[in-house]
């Protein structure tokens, strides 16, 4: 096959694919400026008017583009001249009636007119929250009776812009490279949501798909030739430049916080620029090499322990620590792909396999697998299912799959993985799709947490995304798209669940629970809980930080997250407390079951203990916020949590207390080992 002609034009958004990391964006900027006289046409293409698109590359420090595609493929910019191209502002005016297509849209149920900054002569803008296919096909044939030719974009479950039937992002610039002489085969795209599909569907192009893009710009792009970024936002589109030989390696800003234009109330929370330089570098560098030690320890030949078995004492109870775990099992899988090499490789391996071949005729992953017997148990705590391993699992099976290519592993255990996914649906009875959890269901197995439960919502959003994709993968795309748009349906639904707001609608025949929720006020973190007569209303700290990890939450909901958590010292003494505040005897929330083994009284174990993998999963966050020096010095508080130990150093103790911080549980836990693994490539390999 001849090799693809070099990249002559990109064209990449801008909101959430450009814009959303600040560190990642300052990169962005000085690889693009170092290209000097190599660098390809830059184009942004955005929903955004021109005038305000300007404004937010200036405010993002983003270089200066050759040209903008502004209003959703509306409106072409030349910034050498300084002029919209009016030759093709004027195809769009062919038999469109902006008056009429407003008049027709503002009748339509739940609609809501966007700021006049927002509006143009080509564009009509709504905002309209979770619409559903259903709803846009209506609103379409609405259009089309009323004589209406325009076509309406939906994207990110809230905006809706109706355009002149021609206008949309791909034939803009379709329509831009041609006046430029440009094949599109020359043309590499970038994106995050639907709006942006129309580009990556051009005949020829290639396409870059950011980590944190939509469900619904994946479902689209199935059949075309693009790069899946593991990075979000700039990260990801460098990563896809170097994929494409546009650029041969990243060149990393050496800014601070301000002049890589975090905002203000961000910047504000740090006096000076942390640094791990030195000494600090050094002992990170140590930890590390502890940590791929301590993961050893648990390596066994069914696969990974959830401690190291000839470390810890084990009896009574503690006798299922000789097993191989589902949930914990997965995560070390996850965490340990994060090292170079296959060094954990036949390991990793092992542990799928024991859990696979241990599913149920009816779909569920066993909670644990004993070593020694091979007896799977599938029953946690009183008896009751782990809802969270067959989601851990799927995660992971696809983690591995992206990892390794091993495809007939894959095939091989597709009938298993299909008949996971059909247990977990069976969760949702009501079809909501959420996930209905029992008491104790997940990894919180001492705790009062149940119906929908946040951490394992956010599960079960990742783990229908890796299963369209695994799907993907296996060459069945119809089950695919259905699996994506189904994730798609599963972020919106949390939103609207656990995120408390007093802009919402109100009901004229007395208040709904809905509107009892509101009665919180405007959120600062997604609600721990939500069961049709009550809600938690305490923050769930690593159910948030996976929210966005996972995708599941937007960059401005993190950062309202971070400074609650940041605020509040959620990271004292070591990063990072699963829960604040704590429940305390007393409270309604107060369980007497809490005092069992002394595990969860206040500040212990899952009632604001503080957990390694927790504190993993915070320093990433920090990260892919764009606080790339913040997340270097959380990551050193968390290899000195882990030093700690109750007999030796460094024994990456299953867990601390809350308040003194120092070590609780068993020592060389596999999941807090590796995910420090994690935490580290993530933060240290920018």
């Amino acid at each position: 096959m001849p090799s693809p002609p070099p990249v002559a034009l990109l064209c990449s958004d801008i909101d959430g694919t450009l814009l959303g990391r600040p560190a990642a964006t300052a990169d962005f900027r000085c690889t693009w400026e170092s290209l000097d006289g190599k660098r390809p046409v830059l184009v942004y293409s955005t929903g955004r008017l021109v005038k305000d698109a300007k404004r937010v590359v200036q405010e993002g420090g983003l270089p200066q583009p050759d040209y903008y595609i502004g209003g959703v493929g509306t409106v072409i910019h030349d910034e050498s001249s300084d002029t919209v191209v009016r030759e093709f502002s004027s195809i769009l005016e062919e038999r469109w009636d902006r008056e009429l297509a407003v008049e027709v849209v503002k009748r339509f149920p739940g609609i809501e007119e966007q700021p006049v900054h927002q509006q143009h002569e080509w564009k009509s803008s709504w905002f309209l929250d979770s619409a559903g296919e259903d709803d846009i096909a209506e609103l379409k044939r609405l259009l089309a009776e009323a004589g209406v030719e325009a076509q309406v974009v939906y994207s990110s479950g809230r905006d809706l812009d109706v355009l002149p039937r021609t206008a949309n992002k791909g034939n803009a610039l379709r329509w831009l490279c041609s006046r430029l002489g440009i094949d599109l085969s020359q043309v590499v795209v970038a994106g995050d949501t639907g709006n942006d599909s129309s580009m990556f569907l051009l005949p020829g192009v290639r396409g870059i798909v950011v980590g944190n893009a939509e469900p619904e710009l994946m479902e689209a792009t199935l059949d075309a030739e693009t790069f899946q970024a593991e990075g979000n936002c700039a990260a990801g589109v460098l990563a896809g430049l170097q994929n494409y030989g546009v650029i041969d390696h990243v060149v990393h800003s050496e800014g601070s916080l301000e002049t890589q234009h975090h905002d203000p109330e961000i910047v504000r929370l740090f006096k000076e620029e942390p640094s791990t330089a030195g000494s600090e570098h050094a002992f990170i560098e140590t930890a590390y090499g502890k940590a791929v030690d301590a993961l050893e320890r648990c390596i066994t030949p069914m696969g990974f322990s959830a401690c190291s078995i000839a470390d810890n004492d084990v009896t009574g109870v503690d006798e299922n620590y000789n097993s191989v775990w589902g949930r914990d099992g997965a995560m070390a899988i996850i965490g340990s792909l994060s090292v170079p090499g296959d060094r954990f490789r036949e390991c990793q391996r092992a542990t799928l396999r024991t859990l696979l071949e241990h599913v149920s005729p009816v779909g569920q992953v066993p909670a644990n697998v004993h070593i020694a017997t091979g007896i799977p148990d599938y029953s946690g705590v009183g008896g009751i299912a782990a809802i969270d391993s067959g989601m851990w699992v799927v995660i992971a099976l696809h983690a591995y799959i992206e990892k390794t290519r091993e495809l007939p592993l894959l095939r091989e255990f597709r009938d298993e993985v299909g008949r996971i996914m059909m247990w977990l649906e069976a969760h949702d009875s009501n079809q909501d799709g959420l996930l209905e959890v029992p008491e104790a269901g997940d990894w919180m197995d001492l705790f009062n947490r149940s119906y929908n439960v946040l951490f394992d919502e956010v599960l079960w959003y990742r783990a229908t995304v890796a299963y369209g994709r695994i799907n993907e993968l296996l060459g069945d795309k119809d089950k695919a798209s259905r699996y994506l748009l189904r994730a798609e349906r599963i972020k919106r639904a949390i939103i609207r669940r656990f995120w408390p707001s007093t802009n919402g609608p109100t009901s004229e025949e007395g208040a709904s629970f809905a509107e009892v929720q509101r009665g919180i006020g405007d959120a600062r973190y997604l609600l721990a809980q939500v069961t049709p007569f009550s809600f938690d209303w305490r923050c769930d700290v690593i159910a948030n930080i996976m929210a966005f990890l996972y995708n599941v939450m937007d960059f401005n909901r993190a950062k309202i997250v971070f400074r609650f958590l940041w605020g509040v010292g959620a990271n004292e003494p070591f990063p990072v407390r699963n829960l604040y505040p704590v429940v305390h005897a007393g409270d309604p929330d107060w369980k007497s079951y809490y005092t069992v083994n002394l595990l969860n009284l206040p500040h212990h174990y899952h009632n604001g203990g503080i957990w390694p993998w927790c504190g993993g999963h915070w320093v990433r966050f920090i990260n892919h916020l764009g606080l790339r020096d913040v997340a270097k010095q959380e990551l050193l508080k968390l290899a000195e949590l882990n030093r700690q130990g109750v007999v030796d150093e460094w024994e990456f103790n299953e867990w601390c207390h809350g308040k003194t911080g120092r070590p609780m549980g068993k020592a060389y836990q596999a999941w807090s080992a590796a995910e420090f693994l994690a935490a580290y490539h993530d933060v240290m390999d920018e």
